[in-house]
């Protein structure tokens, strides 16, 4: 197989970012120009592909999502030798049966796989090979005060920093269980009791193996004058987890926390989220927190700029062998782009800041570029990517607690109601931490994904 080098992998993925980017903007500027004048008397209409449902009884819809993705990196690990560039795809066909306006039932299934890729595991979260993803059946109106959902489901709250679907993976998350979600005028709570689903390559998917995950939610609108607020406490356990003294214990794990999110006058808008762990694993006791502050300002004009401000932290452990784990745990999130595109640091002993920009230049084509920061909360913990991962560590305390540095731009563009293109680039440059603990090379990541919806109308 021929192997291509560090630099002709980062400009043919960043020529197809821009290829695509154009196309992008070509059809967004014809956009812009005025229609042919159409009869009245003929509508006009979706693809034959996205049709299907007009030919199937009210109460049963089908709907269907192909996603390619090329994606690939330079200096995997922060060393210079380890690049690639590979595909991933993947299929989802759901299908809804609406019994009453109290009674439905939803099911999905899923094949995602990895082609060319040649560096580093090509198994979960990059391939899950045809199972189910979703199975549920959910009791009561939408809108009305009380509604169950039983089965295999997303759990999706605020802003995902803490527990979500994860769909930017191939192989997202689901769980198996029970949510009940109660509603008065003034305020709403889903309470949960559920296990997370572990894909598994050669037989069907399946939650349980000792792990427990519930909670309750809340939500209003009636606390604060122009906001939400979303108080929760979660619980988490699991088994078979290492603790610092060596050995294996049980995970037993409160999360408490708030979520606030509101409007300012002068165009501003904020987000604010915090979260406070408490609990035990094993011998070790738990004390850990981490918060998001994020301040946003949107200009009038067409071209919706926007100016983000953001800050995040993470608690981490003073002292790897006094049997109190420091390190929050991000629980089940949906990462990505929460701590810079490249997801390569997560939101676990870190400090946190993000200076963004985002334009508008032609109607649904947004171009949002973001600058990153990190520095360690404690010198003596790790510092850990998205997926909880070790990416360095100095046991002893490290020289220098500043990580890295992050540019990163990405675009999108709404081709038609059922085709989606999207494209992004991000590069780190890696601070002394980084160049302490790893061999040290920048590292680069692009990616180019088209979504296709068939079946359904969009």
């Amino acid at each position: 197989m021929v192997q291509l080098s560090r630099r002709a992998v980062s400009l043919y993925a960043v020529r197809v970012c821009f290829t695509v980017a154009s196309v992008a903007v070509s059809v967004s500027a014809l956009a812009q120009q005025p229609a042919a004048p159409t009869p009245a008397s003929i509508p006009a209409k979706p693809p034959v592909l996205n049709r299907a449902n007009e030919l199937l009884p009210q109460w049963f819809r089908l709907r269907g999502e192909f996603r390619e993705r090329m994606e690939g990196f330079d200096g995997l690990g922060f060393n210079s030798t380890r690049d690639d560039l590979y595909w991933l795809s993947r299929l989802r066909l759901n299908a809804t049966v609406t019994a009453s306006k109290s009674l439905s039932f939803q099911a999905q299934v899923q094949d995602a796989r990895v082609a060319k890729k040649t560096v580093g595991p090509t198994g979960t979260p990059f391939k899950a090979a045809m199972d189910l993803r979703t199975a549920f059946a959910d009791v009561g109106a939408p809108t009305g005060h009380v509604t169950i959902r039983a089965g295999r489901q997303e759990l999706v709250y605020g802003e995902q920093r803490l527990i979500g679907h994860v769909s930017w993976l191939n192989a997202a998350r689901t769980f198996d269980g029970v949510k009940g979600t109660f509603r008065s005028k003034a305020f709403s709570a889903d309470v949960f009791a559920t296990s997370v689903v572990r894909i598994l390559d050669s037989e069907f998917d399946k939650s349980g193996n000792g792990n427990r995950f519930a909670g309750v939610y809340g939500t209003t609108s009636k606390l604060i004058p122009l906001a939400t607020v979303e108080p929760y406490i979660l619980f988490k356990r699991d088994v078979n987890l290492r603790a610092e003294a060596g050995g294996f214990g049980t995970l037993k794990e409160t999360t408490t926390g708030v979520r606030i999110a509101g409007k300012l006058p002068a165009r501003f808008d904020y987000g604010v989220e915090m979260a406070l762990q408490r609990g035990s694993l094993g011998t070790d006791d738990i004390s850990a927190w981490a918060g998001h502050w994020q301040l946003r300002e949107t200009f009038p004009g067409q071209a919706a700029v926007r100016l983000t401000g953001e800050y995040n932290f993470a608690s981490g452990d003073k002292d790897p062998a006094d049997n109190v784990r420091g390190t929050f745990d991000q629980l089940y999130p949906t990462p990505h782009d929460k701590t810079g595109l490249a997801d390569q640091i997560g939101w676990k002993n870190v400090h946190h800041a993000r200076a963004g920009f985002e334009v508008t230049p032609f109607k649904g084509f947004p171009v949002t570029t973001n600058y990153h920061s990190w520095w360690l909360a404690e010198d003596r913990d790790a510092i850990y990517n998205v997926g909880n991962a070790v990416v360095g560590r100095v046991a002893t305390g490290a020289a220098d607690r500043h990580v890295g540095q992050e540019l990163d731009v990405q675009v999108s563009r709404a081709l038609t109601p059922q085709l989606q293109a999207a494209a992004g680039y991000a590069h780190i440059f890696t601070g002394p931490f980084l160049k302490e603990t790893t061999p040290g090379a920048s590292y680069s990541h692009p990616y180019v994904m088209l979504t296709y919806v068939f079946l359904a109308e969009k």
